[in-house]
């Protein structure tokens, strides 16, 4: 409750005067409520870990929250270890491989746009090769991909990014465009399902834990979506989620939504803009989140790994 003075000035008791101790507060900054909003530690800026690498793509952790991520241009896959702070290659020659994700039994799912192929890599490093073309149609390149935890179906985007290690440098047009595929539990010897097809170039993507939502960017459209997954694990109910494209991204446990390409971009559930995260690189690739508590945000950026101390753990 608030505490009141009283004056007497020549006998006569005046109004009561609202003490200081309730002096309304003066309103926050702008730069106090972003700060408040971020979800990045209070205080925490990129550390980087190593700039060794040709060009840096697709993290992943493990179930321990080691990072794992690709180096395309020197065709490795690196792990960072979280206990100890140190890298190792983990595969080399790996497929050329772009985006990471592993599955529900631990294996390391790449995209390996090598042979524009899908790869499965067992705890032993036995690598199995999930697909190989859509209807007999060379994929275009898989970039990105994530794993449905309630189902274990996998989407991939497939965009067009000619690379000069290839023998072959046909057009997309054998598969109609550069689109999104969903490859269905159990059935890796059959096609994939484009599931969608109203893109420029596809890129990043992240679904929801609830396996509910998928996000996609449209890079070259400088959009990103969200689609509603259904059932038999077709897309549905397209929505401009942000005026952004991404090259990757990740959600935290608080429905945020995390898009790269000049840094971090950070979007709230209902795609507004809540945070940016500068990196000293000339281009943000990906990002996920890793360490035993998933607060630590992983970020492959150019010739470098960074990490970011957070707020918020990771949704995945």
């Amino acid at each position: 409750m608030a505490a009141f003075h009283f004056l007497l000035v020549r006998g006569t008791l005046m109004l009561p005067l609202l003490a200081a101790a309730c002096t309304p507060r003066a309103t926050s900054t702008a730069a106090e409520m972003a700060a408040a909003a971020s979800p990045v530690a209070a205080g925490a800026t990129p550390r980087v870990v190593d700039r060794q690498f040709g060009f840096t793509e697709g993290p992943a952790p493990d179930r321990a929250g080691n990072a794992f991520f690709t180096d395309q241009p020197n065709d490795q896959i690196w792990r960072y270890d979280f206990g100890t702070g140190q890298l190792s290659l983990f595969l080399a020659p790996a497929g050329r491989a772009n985006g990471l994700y592993f599955d529900a039994r631990g294996h390391l799912l790449a995209c390996a746009d090598g042979r524009n192929e899908l790869w499965s890599s067992a705890p032993g490093k036995t690598v199995t090769v999930l697909l190989r073309d859509a209807g007999r149609h060379t994929l275009n390149g898989p970039n990105d991909l994530w794993v449905n935890p309630k189902t274990q179906g996998i989407y991939f985007t497939d965009p067009y990014y000619p690379r000069p290690y290839w023998t072959r440098q046909a057009p997309d047009s054998l598969l109609g465009g550069r689109h999104v595929y969903y490859l269905p539990p159990g059935h890796h010897s059959q096609p994939p399902v484009r599931v969608a097809d109203q893109l420029r170039q596809p890129n990043g993507l992240i679904g929801t834990p609830d396996g509910r939502m998928l996000y996609v960017a449209d890079i070259e459209a400088n959009q990103t979506y969200r689609y509603a997954i259904g059932p038999d694990g077709r897309l549905s109910n397209r929505r401009l989620f942000a005026p952004l494209g991404s090259d990757g991204m990740t959600l935290d446990r608080a429905g945020n939504v995390y898009l790269t390409g000049e840094g971090v971009t950070v979007f709230s559930p209902a795609g507004q803009r809540i945070a940016h995260i500068a990196v000293p690189e000339k281009w943000t690739a990906n990002v996920c989140f890793a360490g035993p508590n998933r607060k630590t945000l992983f970020i492959t950026a150019s010739e470098g790994v960074y990490l970011l101390a957070m707020r918020v753990a990771g949704a995945q």
